[in-house]
């Protein structure tokens, strides 16, 4: 009895090692079927883009030809071209000779009252403080004292007053025009617009000419 129980047992061991053969065997072929198939659907996958990124780009067709760029015509009417403001309102021809130039505003006409009072308005707007020169002389820069590059004569005008420090009002800055042209007929007079916090000098335009500034 002990024989035909030893074999049986042994028998029954052989069967489940057959079977567990059988088993990793057939997990292995599924799995290599899994790969096999999933390596085919992406390459079905890739095959199936390449088209639509072959399209994106357009094929080469050559130079285009001149037609399709554009081209300036030349216009032979002359009346078309660019003017120098003959036939607008142009001002006038400044004299090459004679008359000098100051540095703000002296290629215009004489500013009236109104328009000066509204140069004030912008430079009270700015913030800047109003303040009255004058020059007795010949109003220009000149050479007297040096000949070094950068160095002129005449650049710094006596101060009318002090700097009107508070003003926000030009009609009290055109009061002060009128006082200094009562005191002074023959001089220059110019507006500076001073900023206090920056410590310099904004704005500068002549405000009265005297009389003999037209025969100079």
């Amino acid at each position: 009895m002990g024989c035909l129980g030893g074999h049986s047992i042994r028998k029954k061991k052989r069967v489940l090692r057959k079977k567990s053969r059988k088993k990793s065997k057939g997990a292995t072929r599924r799995e290599k079927g899994k790969m096999a198939s999933s390596m085919l659907s992406s390459a079905v996958v890739g095959n199936a883009k390449t088209p639509a990124q072959a399209t994106l780009v357009a094929p080469f067709t050559g130079l285009k030809s001149a037609s399709a760029f554009p081209v300036t015509r030349k216009n032979a009417d002359i009346t078309s071209l660019a003017s120098n403001g003959g036939r607008v309102q142009c001002m006038k021809v400044w004299p090459p000779l004679g008359l000098k130039k100051f540095e703000t505003l002296s290629y215009l006409p004489p500013l009236s009252e109104a328009q000066l009072g509204r140069e004030v308005d912008y430079l009270l707007r700015m913030g800047w403080v109003p303040c009255l020169e004058f020059d007795v002389g010949s109003g220009f820069v000149y050479r007297e004292n040096h000949r070094s590059p950068g160095y002129y004569d005449g650049r710094y005008w006596t101060m009318w007053k002090l700097p009107m420090f508070g003003c926000t009002d030009s009609s009290q800055v055109l009061k002060e025009l009128q006082e200094a042209k009562k005191a002074y007929p023959d001089a220059f007079i110019r507006i500076i617009g001073f900023d206090n916090v920056r410590q310099v000098q904004c704005i500068s335009f002549i405000a009265y000419k005297p009389p003999r500034y037209a025969q100079s």
